[in-house]
């Protein structure tokens, strides 16, 4: 249930925000769109900043965003996530010039992080959805502020959500024996690093392929299976 209510908060505060999006004039959404930028960076620095103090933190990090950036490019996946944005678009014959960016931006907002993981294995293994049900508060105020800047693209990041952070909690009996606290830790510092980024993007406009650098997240997890093999 804990992902069914953390999609169900994405829409709702999706649309209240599409419903004050209406009364804000274009200079307040411009503003609003590099405070959230700020917001968003400062979130990723102070969850950067724990996994940079271990002694392999600057190390895993290095390979991470390095195999991540080579991986990504090879699959092209944020043009594939631009792909999709643009099929909902067209499926809701939307007019909304900034669907693409809304869907992509809170899209990696809401799914990447150690919540999502943590979370969902809790929900999965114990039953238990009270960190979902957190992150569903966070995300549903996030979604707000994200719609009310970047329209109703925002709304259909519940989409990417409901797929990757279900299919953990399905997916959680057989994942959760290699998911040591380390883990967890090395997956939240370098999604911290890939929040601070999509931060940039939002203050600056696009700057960097965020999308391209997810299969960093997959680094970390290489890592614990060697640790546990070796």
């Amino acid at each position: 249930m804990g992902t069914i209510i953390n999609v169900i908060a994405v829409v709702i505060g999706g649309g209240i925000g599409l419903f004050v999006k209406g009364g804000l004039p274009s200079r307040m959404r411009d503003l609003l769109m590099q405070a959230l930028g700020l917001c968003t960076m400062f979130i990723g620095i102070s969850g950067a900043i724990s996994g940079m103090m271990k002694v392999e933190g600057a190390t895993l990090l290095i390979f991470s965003l390095g195999i991540g950036a080579l991986l990504g490019e090879a699959l092209r996946l944020e043009d594939r996530m631009e792909a999709l944005a643009e099929y909902l678009k067209k499926l809701t014959k939307s007019s909304d010039s900034r669907f693409v960016e809304g869907f992509v931006s809170n899209s990696l907002i809401i799914c990447v992080g150690a919540m999502a993981v943590v979370g969902a294995l809790q929900d999965g293994l114990l039953h238990d959805p009270t960190m979902l049900i957190t992150k569903a508060i966070l995300d549903g105020v996030i979604s707000m502020v994200f719609a009310s800047a970047l329209g109703i693209g925002v709304i259909f990041a519940a989409l990417p959500l409901l797929i990757y952070q279900g299919g953990i909690t399905l997916l959680a009996s057989f994942m959760a024996p290699i998911f040591s606290d380390a883990l967890t830790q090395n997956l939240s510092y370098v999604g911290s690093v890939l929040i601070f980024g999509v931060g940039i993007n939002l203050f600056f406009g696009k700057q960097i392929r965020i999308g391209n650098l997810l299969p960093a997240l997959l680094v970390p997890i290489l890592y614990e299976l060697m640790q546990l093999i070796f």
